[in-house]
């Protein structure tokens, strides 16, 4: 019989680790944070299962603790081919530039089922879903197998959806996170709620699970905030693209560094989300078709010759808005000092409040 499901206050840091499909989240990344008493998260969004597996193995290897996994729930092939050929012919100038043809814009499911079944035989500690809710009876079979399952929401609506089919907890996402949107639906409008608004509302609509706050949290002052508003847990990204442990890239790293603004764009996937504004946002967001992940295969040529080059202009850089506030930190010794702050945040805020 699998024993206990994690809970999240059972963890000695209330920090969990976004999972960062693309590169950032590695098997080190996550190691570091789940022995420093967080929670680590592989991405398995865009990679191969094959790719999943080892990095599973690897991080076993690494450490002994409790980590999860993260899952995109595939949508419907609904994309308007009028749209994905007008964007197409619109990125004729990045072919060139790059040096290299545009990539085939087309629907998957992202090895949805192969994914599930390698999940349901490793066994981990989490595994959360994004871009929707899974069947009920997915969360049942992994749910007897042990893992404790989470599913993102962006409104209040989709809490009480996620809710319906049992999982262990919420990701309660703002519009402040970077990297995707964890919508059920790529609708313009939705998704759009700031965290702490986001909280309450989910709050007082009494979902009765526990809640992991995500969005434009950097440091143990806004963990604080989160877990005040009603979180369990709060789940970090953008702080940890820093660390030496993430596979941040180096021309993803200087942006993080430099002065920047960012915003929410289709551009690169087709599907929105937050990244320090370049030259390929600026020229391209305004025409993107909502097409996901036929967008995200159409430019996945370009954007990886622009990567080999080093060119921060033309590659996503997912990032949340409190970037500038990330660091340069072991990620073990970042997770420790978010739980030590926020508990000396928490304890402050005591003081100040108490008659």
């Amino acid at each position: 019989m699998p024993s206990e499901r994690l809970r999240l206050d059972a963890l000695a840091e209330p920090i969990v680790q976004a999972p960062m499909a693309g590169g950032p989240s590695t098997p080190a990344l996550a190691a570091a944070v789940s022995d420093a008493g967080g929670l680590g998260f592989l991405a398995a969004g865009r990679r191969s299962p094959d790719a999943l597996r080892a990095d599973i193995a690897a991080l076993r290897q690494l450490t002994d603790a409790p980590f999860g996994v993260n899952l995109f729930v595939p949508g419907a092939d609904d994309a308007d081919p009028t749209e994905l050929a007008a964007y197409a012919a619109a990125l004729s100038g990045e072919q060139e530039r790059q040096g290299v043809a545009a990539g085939s814009a087309h629907h998957d499911d992202d090895g949805w089922e192969e994914k599930l079944a390698l999940l349901l035989e490793a066994r981990v500690a989490a595994v959360s879903f994004t871009f929707g809710a899974p069947p009920a009876s997915v969360v049942q079979r992994l749910q007897a197998v042990g893992s404790a399952v989470l599913v993102t929401v962006t409104e209040v609506d989709e809490a009480h959806a996620a809710e319906l089919v049992g999982p262990d907890a919420l990701v309660v996402q703002g519009v402040e996170a970077g990297g995707h949107r964890g919508s059920f639906s790529d609708e313009d409008g939705r998704g759009e709620l700031g965290l702490l608004v986001l909280l309450r509302l989910v709050v007082r609509a009494g979902i009765a699970l526990p809640l992991v706050a995500a969005g434009g949290i950097a440091d143990g002052s806004a963990v604080a905030a989160a877990l005040t508003a009603g979180a369990s847990a709060a789940q970090l990204g953008t702080a940890f693209l820093r660390t030496a442990e993430a596979g941040t890239s180096a021309a993803h790293r200087e942006a993080l560094a430099a002065p920047g603004t960012t915003g929410l764009t289709r551009a690169f996937s087709g599907r929105r989300a937050r990244g320090i504004v370049n030259r390929f946002q600026r020229e391209h967001r305004g025409h993107a078709p909502s097409a996901y992940p036929h967008v995200a295969h159409l430019t996945g040529p370009l954007q990886a010759a622009a990567a080999a080059r080093g060119d921060a202009d033309a590659v996503s850089l997912w990032a949340g808005q409190a970037f500038p506030l990330a660091e340069e930190l072991p990620a073990g010794w970042l997770t420790r000092r978010l739980g030590a702050d926020a508990r000396a945040a928490l304890a402050a805020t005591a003081q100040r409040v108490t008659p």
